[in-house]
């Protein structure tokens, strides 16, 4: 595993970069940049709960909500994969990247917002995430400054 990083400044306060970046309408917008149609099943993003990120055919990842600070900072814990709606956890593949963390950071002066995203992943999704993110984060000032 190794940490990737991706960062955007946009013009508006964390409050509403917070609000785009997991209220169900927006997050579905700027996670096309991942899979057209993604969303997310939640407990209102409660700490401590489970997540599953979705794409249109019920597949994706099983994660844990492991830090919910509103407005400041948000971190995931990936725990295993969704396949046709059938969790898995403990195949060796999921084994390999269980416990990778994702995190959202918004640190906001004078009005304008820095989200910071860091997240673990293998060598070989690296390139994939690096094209993805700057699309999905453009997508999230985008909607932030309208």
């Amino acid at each position: 595993m190794q940490k990737i990083n991706f960062s955007t400044s946009i013009n508006a306060p964390k409050e509403k970069v917070w609000d785009i970046l997991w209220d169900d309408a927006s997050y579905r917008k700027w996670t096309t940049a991942f899979s057209e149609g993604s969303y997310a099943e939640t407990d209102n993003w409660k700490e401590g709960t489970e997540v599953k990120f979705l794409d249109p055919k019920g597949s994706g990842m099983i994660s844990r909500v492991a830090v919910n600070k509103p407005n400041e900072f948000m971190s995931f814990e990936h725990l295993g994969e969704v396949k046709d709606g059938v969790i898995n956890r403990d195949s060796d593949k999921v084994k390999q990247w269980a416990g990778a963390k994702e995190n959202y950071t918004l640190n906001e002066t004078g009005g304008v917002t820095t989200l910071d995203i860091e997240m673990d992943t293998a060598e070989e999704y690296k390139d994939m995430f690096s094209q993805m993110w700057p699309k999905a984060l453009e997508q999230v000032k985008a909607l932030a400054e309208n």
